[in-house]
C-alpha cells in the first residue's frame, strides 16, 4: 500500500518451471533455524503459518511486537497486512453481487460522479485494476499526509483530482484508488462503516478473532505489532491513518487467520464457486482482487501487502489445498527469498541458510560516498547521506532506505535487491538491481 522507492523491486516469487512433488515430511527444524537466523541478524521480525487441507502444519514467530517494551511476537500477534486487504474487500463485493445488490457491469457514476470517466468505469474495472483511475499513493506528496485522518469526501476529492491514467478497460494498472472506492460502495450498500461490514460478513462468521480494520494507534499490549525500519538498529515507523486505505490496505491480521480466510474462500464458504472462478479469471495477468503466484510447477493465487514498515504475503495452492501466509513488522532482507525458503521447506525442496557478511565503517569513512547522484537516462535522482552512523539512500520524492556495507566501496539494500558500488575517485556510483546495471554520476 505505502509507496516506497520507484526503482523496480521484485514483489512476487521468482518463476521456475521444474516439476516438483509434494513432500509430506517438512524440514521444520531447518525452517526454524532459518527464521531464527534472520531474526538474530536483524533481517526479519514476523510470523509464518502454513495450512494443509485446513490444518496448520507449520507456525513460527520471530522478534518483537514492541522492541522497547520487549513484547515478544507470537501466533496471536497482529500485523497490518496492507494490500492483502483487497482480497477481503473483493469477497464482500462478490457477496453483494450474489445478493443482487451490485453487478460487475454496474457503472460507478451514481456513487462518484466527480471521478473522471465514472460513467464508463464499472465495478468489474475497479476489481481488476482496469479503471484508469490514478493511484493516489504514487504521488510524491502522499507520504506528507498519510498519517492524517481523512473523510470520505476528502479521499474522493483526492482521487478525483488525480484524474485518469488511461481509458477504462484499455489495460490493467495497479491502483489503490480502486479499492478505496470499493470500500465506500460497500459502506453505501450496508449503511455501516467498513470495519463493521468486515466483521459482519467475514471475521465473525469465520471466527477470525485477530482480524479487524486497523486502529489509529497501535497497542502492543492488545497483540498489535509496531513496525520498524532498520537504520543501524530497528527504528519505529509512523502509522498510516486507517481512514485512508480502508479496504485497499487497512486490515490487521495474523498468518493463522489469513490461512483460515484463504481456506474458507477456496472451499466455497464465503462466495460461490462461480464467483471464485470469476475472481481467478486472468486478464493481462490480473484477476479480480487476486494475482497468480507460481512456485516452480505449482500454481498459486494470492496477494502481497506492504504498508508503513509492514510486509505480508498470502498464497493458496488449490491443487494441494495448501496455503502460506507470512506477516512482518520489520524487514531488512529480500522478502522474495523468505517465501522461497519457507515454501521449499514445506514442499521438501532444498534451501540454504544465508551467510551474512558485512563490515562496519566509521562515519568519517562514509563521507566520501555522500551526495546526489544522477543518470542521464533515468528521471530519478539518488541522494546518499549519513544517518545514525550509516549510509542511507533516497530516490526523488521517495522514502529513504538503509545501505549496508559489504566491502569498502560496496553497499546493499537487501530488501530491495539493490547493490551500490561507489568509485569516489571518479565521482560515480553503479547501481545494480533485477539484472539491470545503471551508472550514476555525482553532481
Amino acid at each position: 500500500m505505502t509507496k516506497n522507492i520507484r526503482i523496480p523491486v521484485v514483489a512476487f516469487l521468482l518463476l521456475c518451471c521444474n516439476l516438483i512433488s509434494y513432500a509430506q515430511e517438512t524440514e521444520h527444524a531447518k525452517l526454524d533455524r532459518y527464521l531464527r537466523l534472520l531474526g538474530d541478524k536483524n533481517k526479519f521480525m514476523g510470523s509464518v503459518s502454513v495450512f494443509s487441507k485446513g490444518t496448520e502444519i507449520y507456525a513460527r514467530s520471530v522478534g518483537f511486537a514492541d522492541i522497547d517494551k520487549q513484547i515478544v511476537a507470537d501466533a496471536q500477534s497482529e500485523y497490518h497486512i496492507g494490500s492483502i486487504s483487497k482480497l477481503f474487500t473483493t469477497v464482500m463485493i462478490f457477496q453483494a453481487i450474489e445478493a443482487g445488490q451490485l453487478s460487475l457491469s454496474s457503472p460507478i457514476d451514481s456513487y462518484f460522479p466527480i471521478i473522471k470517466n465514472a460513467h464508463k468505469i464499472t465495478i468489474g474495472h475497479l476489481l481488476s485494476h482496469r479503471s484508469g483511475i490514478h493511484n493516489f499513493t504514487a504521488d510524491e506528496q502522499y507520504l506528507n499526509w498519510n498519517t492524517q485522518a481523512k473523510t470520505k469526501e476528502q479521499m474522493v476529492e483526492i482521487i478525483a483530482r488525480g484524474g485518469s491514467d488511461f481509458e477504462p478497460d484499455s489495460k490493467a494498472q495497479y491502483s489503490n484508488s480502486n479499492f478505496v472506492l470499493l470500500s465506500y460502495i460497500l459502506e453505501s450498500l450496508y449503511k455501516k462503516p467498513y470495519a463493521e461490514i468486515l466483521a459482519d460478513r467475514i471475521t465473525r462468521p469465520l471466527s477470525l478473532v485477530n482480524t479487524h480494520l486497523g486502529r489509529r494507534t497501535i497497542s502492543p499490549e492488545q497483540n498489535e505489532c509496531n513496525s520498524y525500519k532498520y537504520f543501524d538498529k530497528w527504528r519505529i515507523e509512523s502509522v498510516t491513518h486507517p481512514s485512508i486505505p480502508l479496504g485497499a490496505g487497512g486490515i490487521v491480521s495474523t498468518p493463522r487467520d489469513l490461512n483460515k480466510f484463504a481456506d474458507a474462500l477456496f472451499k466455497g464458504k464465503l462466495i460461490s464457486a462461480n464467483s471464485l472462478s470469476t475472481m481467478l479469471a486472468l486478464k493481462d495477468n490480473f484477476g479480480m482482487g487476486i494475482f497468480p503466484v507460481p512456485f516452480y510447477a505449482k500454481r498459486g493465487f494470492g496477494h502481497s501487502g506492504g504498508i508503513d514498515g509492514f510486509n505480508a504475503m498470502l498464497i493458496y495452492f488449490p491443487e494441494d489445498e495448501l496455503s502460506y501466509a507470512i506477516t512482518s513488522n520489520a524487514l531488512n532482507y529480500t522478502f522474495n527469498d523468505i517465501h522461497i525458503a519457507v515454501l521449499s521447506g514445506i514442499y521438501g525442496m532444498p534451501f540454504d541458510l544465508p551467510n551474512f557478511e558485512a563490515i562496519t565503517l566509521k562515519p568519517e569513512d562514509l563521507v566520501k560516498y555522500t551526495g546526489v547522484y544522477s543518470n542521464s537516462q533515468l528521471s530519478i535522482k539518488l541522494t546518499v547521506r549519513i544517518k545514525n552512523n550509516a549510509l542511507e539512500g533516497q530516490g526523488t520524492g521517495q522514502a529513504a532506505f538503509p545501505l549496508e556495507a559489504t566491502s569498502e566501496h560496496t553497499f546493499k539494500f537487501t530488501q530491495g535487491g539493490i547493490v551500490m558500488e561507489f568509485n569516489p575517485g571518479n565521482r560515480t556510483m553503479t547501481l545494480k538491481q533485477g539484472g539491470g546495471v545503471f551508472l550514476f554520476k555525482k553532481e
